[in-house]
């Protein structure tokens, strides 16, 4: 652990910061394979998580202990009441530091501390939830806490937006003891923290969830210790401004998995497997067979805008080929149809994403009939022009525009889960239900 300094002094950027791989999963044995990698990568130190601990008890931290007796061993306890008993716990399991919330009573927070006096166990306070950080370090700090822990929440950083290291850097000002600095960092961000003033970064999903720990953890030194940012296109959160390159990333399965299993628009299906679709919508409610106002919406959209039309359903079509030549034109994204659709085969020859309820070679008349950039509702989902629409092989999802930045987020964590499930598929030979633990985890 990094040594004390005086308030407000100069450190030597880097110095000594150490790397901390948190290990949150709810499963032991997926955690130990994991942390297995980030040592034999050179990790100083390993957490046994929230969602571990409270998964498998205190056995984590013994497993952990046993198995890298020269590694120190965190355990995120997250106390907030009975310090002494759950302080004791974790120093007889093997802890070197436990962790308790800096958001409990006084009286709990003093009470952990004199217990890790009396059993030999650091105690690390996590300002998570606190309403005046600086003020609360500097009385844990008087109070004998071994490190103070500033923490993006995982809800938080799917909502994307803010300036993650400003309290770093404000209570880096008032405290000497050690920082611990957490939440979704990576082998970009990592460097950031490090130069707020963080003596130990805690690194979560960019080694819990990487295909490979081992490099991802050796990623994660090298930027520590250099200073110098490895790209990455993973493990990040992004705001507004970045949400579209996240969408063209994702699948839809991967949105509707991370967000509690969000609805997608029934019966819509791509007239070209293998063409992606994201962008804002430009909504269009039309009557059966009226293609006057699909066809103005696409003076209306702007590039990569996706032209979504209401049109009950049912035939005849309200689009073609020349209307899609149109879009071409105008650089629009896609166009998603609640109706019918025709000229197919020429659609398909220019790659344009078309998605629809309907094909038929019968086309309506224009009698300009509905709205344009009203709120439409199609198969029970609720559009609003702007709401974010993606399409892909699986059909088609709207991310309303005021929970996108979220959405997005939870749809790239599930990715990246996804992804170390699978590479713990293919290194194990063996099936999903065997590395999940599924039977485990069935309910009872």
């Amino acid at each position: 652990m990094a040594s004390k300094k005086s308030v407000g002094a100069e450190k030597t950027v880097g110095a000594g910061t150490k790397v901390q791989v948190a290990l949150d999963f709810v499963d032991l044995g997926r955690a130990m394979k994991v942390a297995r990698a980030a040592v034999e990568a050179g990790a100083e130190i390993l957490e046994a998580g929230t969602p571990l601990i409270k998964s498998e008890g205190l056995d984590a931290v013994r497993r952990l202990r046993s198995t890298f007796p020269h590694v120190r061993i965190v355990a995120d306890m997250k106390t907030m009441d009975a310090g002494r008993i759950e302080m004791e716990s974790a120093a007889k399991a093997g802890a070197h530091l436990a962790v308790v919330l800096g958001a409990a009573s006084d009286a709990t927070i003093r009470e952990c501390i004199k217990a890790g006096q009396n059993y030999g166990i650091e105690v690390g306070v996590d300002m998570i939830g606190v309403s005046d950080p600086c003020a609360r370090a500097r009385e844990c700090e008087a109070w004998g806490a071994a490190s103070i822990g500033l923490h993006t929440p995982i809800d938080e950083q799917m909502r994307g937006g803010s300036d993650a290291f400003a309290l770093v850097r404000a209570v880096r000002k008032v405290v000497t003891i050690p920082l611990a600095v957490a939440g979704g960092l990576n082998s970009e961000s990592v460097v950031d923290a490090v130069h707020a003033g963080a003596d130990v970064v805690v690194i979560g999903g960019a080694v819990t969830k990487a295909a490979d720990p081992v490099k991802a953890t050796q990623d994660i030194l090298l930027a520590v210790r250099s200073l110098k940012k490895i790209k990455t296109d993973l493990y990040r959160r992004v705001g507004i401004q970045n949400i579209r390159g996240i969408l063209e990333k994702v699948s839809t399965a991967n949105i509707s998995d991370g967000n509690h299993r969000w609805p997608m628009i029934e019966g819509v299906r791509p007239i070209q497997p293998g063409l992606k679709m994201v962008g804002p919508a430009v909504t269009v409610r039309t009557y059966p067979g009226d293609w006057a106002k699909p066809v103005e919406a696409i003076d209306l959209a702007a590039p990569g805008d996706v032209i979504v039309i209401d049109a009950g359903g049912v035939l005849p079509a309200v689009w073609g080929e020349l209307a899609t030549h149109s879009c071409l034109a105008r650089k629009v994204g896609g166009v998603v149809i609640h109706g019918a659709i025709r000229d197919t085969a020429d659609i398909r020859r220019m790659k344009f994403p078309a998605f629809a309820t309907l094909v038929t070679g019968q086309a309506g008349e224009p009698k300009g009939l509905g709205e344009i950039n009203v709120p439409i509702t199609v198969t029970g989902i609720r559009i609003m022009p702007g709401d974010w629409v993606v399409g892909d092989d699986d059909g088609v999802i709207v991310l309303p525009k005021a929970e996108a930045v979220e959405l997005t987020n939870r749809a790239m964590d599930c990715l990246e889960r996804e992804n170390r499930i699978r590479a713990e598929i293919d290194q194990g030979k063996t099936t999903l239900a065997q590395v999940t633990e599924l039977l485990k985890w069935e309910k009872k």
